[in-house]
C-alpha cells in the first residue's frame, strides 16, 4: 500500500496535480487502479480514466434508492451489490433496509475493500462496519450463478455498465446468460437495477429477452438538479 507516500496522479483535463494514494491491479488484465486524493476529493481512475470520483455520486445514491424503496417493506429482505467503489451505493442501501435486512457486496479487487477501510470509509459513513453488510471478494458473476431466488433486489455497478472500461469479462454481466443469471437469483418480485454511465438501446433488449419488466430511469451525477446525466435500468422479475 502507498497510503501516505506522496505521488502524482495527473488530471487530464486540467492538469492539476493529485496525491497518489494506492494502487492496485484488477484480476484478469483488468488493468490499473489508482486512488488518488486532492484534499477533501477522492479519485479512483482506471489507466488515465476517472471511474468514479467523490464529488459526484448523486446517481450512485439513486441506483440504490430506486431499488431499495421497492423491497424495504419485506421482511428480511436480502439485498446484492455487485461493485464497492466508493461506498455511496452501499450506505444507501443501508439507509433504506430496515434491522432485519442484509446486504452482501462483491467486490473483485480487495485493494478498493482496504481503501473504503481506510481512506475513502469517511465518505460515506462506513457502511462497511454495520453488522447487516456481508463483504465478499469475488467476481459478482460467481455469486449470481451460484445461487438461486436468493436475493429481493441486485444492484450491479461494474465496470462503466454494459460498455466497460477495465475489464472484459465484465461483458457477461450485461450479456443475455448474464441476464438469465440475474433473474435467476432474484425472488419473484426481485428488482434487478443497473448503473451505466450512458443509455444502451441493445441493453434493454436484452433485459426484456431474458424476461425482465424495464424501466429506464435518468440520474444526475452531483443530485437531483446537477451533474450529467448517467443511466438506471430497473429491470422486475414478475414471476
Amino acid at each position: 500500500m502507498l497510503f501516505g507516500k506522496k505521488s502524482v496522479c495527473r488530471d487530464e483535463k486540467t492538469m492539476i496535480p493529485w496525491e497518489l494514494l494506492d494502487r492496485a491491479l484488477v484480476p484478469g488484465d483488468g488493468g490499473e487502479l489508482r486512488l488518488c486524493r486532492r484534499g477533501k476529493e477522492f479519485s479512483i481512475r482506471i489507466d488515465g480514466q476517472e471511474l468514479m470520483n467523490s464529488s459526484a455520486h448523486g446517481s450512485e445514491d439513486a441506483l440504490a434508492e430506486l431499488a431499495c424503496t421497492r423491497v424495504r417493506s419485506r421482511s428480511g429482505a436480502r439485498v446484492l451489490v455487485g461493485g464497492l467503489g466508493m461506498g455511496y451505493t452501499l450506505a444507501a442501501t443501508l439507509r433504506l433496509l430496515g434491522e432485519g435486512g442484509r446486504v452482501v457486496v462483491a467486490e473483485l479487487v480487495p485493494a478498493v475493500v482496504a481503501w473504503n477501510r481506510g481512506p475513502l470509509g469517511v465518505l460515506a459513513g462506513h457502511p462497511l462496519q454495520d453488522d447487516r453488510v456481508t463483504v465478499r471478494e469475488v467476481d459478482v458473476a460467481e455469486i449470481l450463478q451460484s445461487e438461486q431466488q436468493a436475493y429481493d433486489a441486485i444492484l450491479l455497478d461494474v465496470d462503466n455498465g454494459p460498455d466497460g472500461l477495465s475489464r472484459k469479462a465484465n461483458d457477461w454481466l450485461y450479456s443475455g446468460a448474464g441476464l438469465k443469471a440475474a433473474f435467476s437469483a432474484l425472488r419473484p418480485e426481485g428488482i434487478l437495477a443497473v448503473w451505466s454511465a450512458d443509455p444502451d438501446r441493445a441493453f434493454t433488449r436484452r433485459l426484456r429477452a431474458a424476461g425482465f419488466g424495464v424501466e429506464i430511469v435518468q440520474a444526475r451525477s452531483r443530485g437531483p438538479r446537477k451533474g450529467g446525466h448517467h443511466t438506471i435500468w430497473l429491470a422486475s422479475r414478475t414471476s
